[in-house]
């Protein structure tokens, strides 16, 4: 969430319908096993979908590169998703039990996400300068990472003090 923008134009541009504020989008890309962020992007208006921040970025990864995602991806060739529930109807034994195998391997990219979300910052409104809602979330994944052991950094940068 952000503050409302005082140019109407851009106030239009961030406005979500959907959650009745003003938003920036955020994507995060993790490992399966959720031992590393691979890709982050964020600080795109807020009414764009899921699949169409992935699909406008999509070139950054290998053409065959596979993916699993949430309902949001649904469509997306290259995204694996759950069976969504038809309208007026039900899921069967089996889909169910598809389902179920699929969240339980996803449940680990969803606590990883959730670590990120532990920063306050990005789930309540953004009240710095929205040019840098990026390098905010940036600095967020490079803390999470660092805290997951992730992103290791050299000894010989930082030489323990003898004495």
């Amino acid at each position: 969430m952000r503050e409302r923008p005082g140019d109407n134009k851009e106030q239009e541009e961030y406005y979500s319908g959907k959650a009745s504020k003003h938003t920036f989008k955020s994507q995060i890309i993790i490992l399966p096993d959720a031992s590393d962020i691979v890709d982050v992007i964020a600080g795109e208006p807020g009414p764009k979908s899921d699949i169409t921040l992935f699909r406008e970025n999509r070139d950054n990864f290998d053409p065959k590169q596979q993916f699993k995602g949430d309902l949001g991806y649904l469509g997306e060739d290259l995204i694996d998703t759950p069976i969504k529930t038809p309208r007026n109807g039900k899921l069967t034994i089996d889909q169910k039990k598809e389902n179920k195998e699929f969240s339980s391997k996803r449940v680990f990219v969803e606590h990883r996400i959730r670590s990120v979300k532990i920063f306050r910052v990005v789930q309540e409104r953004f009240r710095l300068n929205p040019k840098k809602y990026e390098q905010v979330i940036l600095t967020i994944c490079g803390l999470v990472r660092l805290r997951i052991g992730a992103l290791i950094l050299p000894v010989e940068m930082y030489p323990m003090p003898s004495g």
